[in-house]
């Protein structure tokens, strides 16, 4: 444990742990000293000088060691000469701070003299105005009038594209490297410096793509001015025109929490909208961050004009006519539940399926959910904890695109000293944190992770562990695969089942998957085989659009009903469709891939036309003659608390209870932490351990493709062709075409040499891609992104049709 320091800062007592910057000091201390390129979440640089302060510290006798003594008794203490950062210095017994006095302020005054002498004065037309720490900062500290000539003012580039979606304002910027500093430190993604010297300074992009990083959109959060603006935001609106609203993004597994801005607009008729995302603080989920796939892509679809809508008169049809549907052929009723669906619908829509004598299955790719339900993280755990004596397994999964979040917490935590184990088929980003890098040939998953604990340094990094936290994934598996993998990886941590910070995560591809096993509710061996001569109804999911080969299963069904917020593949064939509410648009619960329920708030108005998913099937099975609540989610949940161990300690108010977090950010202070929002309306709590082993299968024969045949191995992209990301309009350069990866033995014998279309024909289905060389793959493998029209659910065979150049000359 740490030594704690008591040092006084403006006449106040503070006692914090040995190491502690004097800034956070005073910030605990609920005393703010302004700094510029100071971060909390970043290590300090003390390069603006904002943070100027005395600092005086006891007097020794060099001679004995003992403290000068005052002739009162007290210590004498030494001031020095200059005022220094509050930034860069660490507190030490008997430290005195003055933040307030002549000296301090006249220092904090010239520095923001100085910062103002290039920065121009157009606060009126600066997106940041209203929420900028240096507006907020001048007119608290600043002068009244500049001593600097205004010809001699630097002028800059303006609106400089970074990238597709951050712009520069070269004149605003004052050289705080926040920006630099949280890309290389945090992100793990380098692409920003510095070019030039003095008051030519500019920040620069070094990547191509420009600002070629997954989590671009932080850099406008921590930004202390209106140097770094968002394509999706910038001149949308103004911070004092919008209201804020609590939500959980629906892209991943992580749980990110997020506060949406909305406001009412007059090209939206008057009703709300929401303008941007941002993250809300939750140091055990996402911290202050969010990746550009959650800020960009997670509400664009809401708004989306294929929206589907319906009269009140043609949604009381439709209802009854999907109820006589499943009325006539009792029994033979299939659900198909998207993963993206709360907790409380998919609660209502298992009661459903049993009350019916149906059938219903989790629309998802990924096995393996019935041992993190036995064996994930349990009440106490947090990736932030972990670090030196403790080891973090990550199989199967490229997190950087799959669960971003997760990808910058392990990161942090290897760097804290953890044990990190990536095992893959091929290289991914976070290998170059990893303490152990293990290849394997796709398909030898299980046995590969089997095989850790006979490792010697691999093997004693997982058995000694104080803690062992092991994530796994579907990076080229499909439905059996990962089960294997599950069971594979189930084996490391089931002796430790129960334990804070021990146990398996699942890399799932949706937001609940969790939730959907923790109900029992899972995907079905066979689709296709199980849809067969069945009515089916779908709810939040595009199984025509994501695989053309459940199209031709889905054509053989008695009927499809499809229940859905946008008009996809799958309700252009549907016999019924019902018109159902974005997750912005509606309450309930989402159940991490950690275990973590959270609430899951209502954002804005529904639109006229909608109803709720909870309440379209109850009133679809209350027309079957099967009582079922759908007025309130809160309601539901009550059931389900009954009905279910595991979240038998589950209620909506302890949901919203909230705490003290560190650091402090989201307050009046913006400058400390940037405009991430404080979180106050909750930060979840963790499924219960019901105690109990669950039986570990014995691996299933991988099928492997014949022999000097091309393999497609599906991998999973952050942006995607997905019914939620293609509305995001200003993404589409990242997603308008697929690509596909193959490694230098397959380039060379194609005469690739990247950036070439090609054609791919897999499972009777030809598509176009463009082509780009990895070094890392195998000789026999081609990678094929999942939800971009590919058929292909696991690992397969694959032609690769190269398009040969004309040839001109010749007889």
């Amino acid at each position: 444990m740490a030594k704690s320091i008591t040092l006084t800062i403006d006449k106040t007592k503070v006692t914090v742990s040995e190491g502690t910057l004097v800034v956070d000091a005073a910030k605990k201390a609920g005393i703010d000293i302004p700094v510029f390129c100071y971060h909390p979440k970043m290590e300090p640089v003390g390069m603006c000088r904002q943070c100027l302060v005395e600092i005086g510290r006891p007097m020794v006798d060099r001679a004995t060691g003992q403290p000068i003594l005052e002739a009162d008794g007290t210590p004498k203490v030494q001031f020095m000469p200059k005022l220094e950062t509050a930034c860069t210095n660490t507190v030490s017994e008997g430290m005195v701070v003055l933040t307030e006095t002549e000296r301090a302020k006249q220092g904090q005054k010239e520095i923001l003299e100085l910062l103002l002498t290039n920065h121009p004065l157009d606060c009126p037309i600066c997106d940041k105005g209203g929420e900028c720490p240096l507006q907020n900062l001048t007119l608290a500290h600043g002068p009244e009038q500049s001593r600097f000539l205004f010809e001699d003012k630097q002028r800059q580039e303006k609106n400089v594209a970074l990238g597709d979606m951050i712009f520069i304002d070269r004149e605003r910027c004052i050289q705080c490297a926040r920006c630099i500093r949280f890309q290389d430190k945090i992100a793990g993604d380098a692409v920003l410096g510095f070019y030039q010297r003095g008051r030519s300074t500019d920040v620069v992009t070094f990547s191509d793509p420009g600002f070629d990083s997954v989590f671009s959109g932080n850099t406008t959060d921590i930004c202390p001015v209106g140097a770094l603006t968002s394509v999706d935001f910038r001149f949308g609106a103004r911070p004092w025109e919008m209201k804020n609203a609590p939500s959980i993004c629906n892209q991943c597994p992580v749980g990110c929490n997020v506060t949406y801005n909305v406001r009412r607009e007059a090209k939206a008729g008057g009703s709300y909208v929401i303008k941007r995302a941002r993250p809300r603080q939750n140091e055990q989920v996402n911290e202050i961050w969010m990746c550009d796939k959650g800020r960009f892509a997670s509400h664009h679809y809401t708004e989306s004009p294929a929206r589907l809508k319906q009269d009140p008169a043609s949604m009381a049809a439709s209802i009854q006519q999907a109820a006589a549907l499943i009325t006539a052929n009792k029994g033979d009723m299939v659900i198909l539940a998207g993963e993206n669906l709360t907790n409380e619908e998919l609660f209502n829509l298992r009661g459903f399926a049993h009350s019916a004598k149906g059938q219903i299955y989790a629309y998802g790719k990924m096995g393996g959910g019935d041992l993190t339900a036995a064996y994930g993280l349990t009440a106490g755990s947090n990736l932030g904890d972990l670090g030196k004596g403790d080891t973090i397994v990550v199989a199967a999964s490229d997190l950087y695109h799959e669960a971003p979040i997760w990808y910058l917490r392990i990161k942090a935590a290897a760097q804290r000293g953890a044990n990190l184990v990536v095992l893959n088929g091929r290289h991914t980003k976070l290998d170059e944190y990893a303490s152990f890098v293990v290849r394997y040939a796709y398909g030898d998953e299980p046995q590969v992770v089997r095989g850790l604990v006979t490792k010697d340094k691999i093997g004693a990094a997982i058995n000694d562990a104080k803690n062992l936290v092991v994530f796994y994934g579907s990076d080229g598996l499909g439905l059996d695969g990962t089960t294997n993998l599950a069971n594979a990886c189930a084996s490391l941590v089931r002796n430790r089942a129960g334990k804070p910070n021990n146990g398996l995560v699942g890399v799932w591809q949706s937001a609940n998957t969790q939730g959907a096993w923790e109900l029992g509710i899972k995907p079905a061996a066979d689709l296709a085989k199980a849809v067969a001569g069945k009515v089916v109804y779908i709810i939040a999911a595009d199984p025509v659009g994501d695989d053309p080969s459940l199209a031709q299963a889905l054509s053989h069904a008695k009927a499809v009903i499809a229940q859905d917020v946008v008009s996809t593949a799958t309700t252009a064939i549907a016999t019924v469709v019902l018109p159902a509410q974005a997750h912005t648009e509606r309450e309930g619960t989402f159940t991490s891939a950690e275990r973590r329920v959270q609430r899951l708030y209502q954002a804005i108005p529904a639109p006229s036309g909608t109803k709720s998913d909870l309440a379209l099937t109850a009133e679809v099975a209350n027309a079957c003659g099967v009582e079922l609540e759908g007025k309130a989610a809160i309601l539901v949940m009550k059931k389900l608390v009954a009905s279910e161990k595991a979240f038998a300690k589950i209620t909506y108010e302890d949901l919203a209870k909230v705490g003290d977090q560190w650091p402090d950010v989201g307050s009046a202070d913006l400058y400390f932490g940037g405009t991430s929002y404080k979180n106050t309306q909750g930060l979840g709590s963790h499924l219960a351990y019901v105690t109990g082993f669950v039986n570990l299968a014995e691996p299933k024969p991988t099928q492997r493709v014949a022999e000097n045949t091309l393999v497609a191995i599906p991998v999973t992209k952050l942006f995607d062709q997905g019914t939620m990301v293609l509305p995001a309009a200003n993404l589409r350069g990242r997603i308008d075409q697929p690509t596909v990866s193959v490694g230098k033995a397959v380039a060379t014998k194609y005469a690739l040499v990247g950036g070439e279309e090609v054609k791919i024909k897999l499972n009777g289905t030809e598509n176009s891609a463009k082509v780009a060389i990895d070094d890392s793959l195998a000789a026999d493998v081609v990678l094929v992104p999942r939800s971009y029209g590919f058929a292909i659910s696991q690992p397969c065979a694959v032609e690769l049709l190269v398009k040969q150049p004309d040839r001109l000359g010749g007889n």
